[in-house]
């Protein structure tokens, strides 16, 4: 799971749970989203990468292109 991609589905950020869509096993799957650096803000839309994962459904990403 770490080092895959996903597309913020709903906004990651502070005082937010963000929605992260990912593939897995040939399907997209859900999982609740967490910025791995502490105060940012990730919209809608954005292609994150997953930089820790904690089962069974929680990531903390990273924006994948600056």
């Amino acid at each position: 799971m770490v080092g895959e991609l996903g597309r913020v589905t709903g906004a990651v950020g502070p005082g937010l749970v963000g929605e992260v869509m990912v593939r897995v096993r040939g399907g997209a799957e859900a999982f609740l989203a967490y910025p791995a650096e502490p105060g940012e803000r990730i919209e809608r839309g954005t292609v994150v990468l997953i930089v820790e994962y904690q089962p069974p459904r929680t990531v903390f990403v990273a924006r994948a292109y600056a």
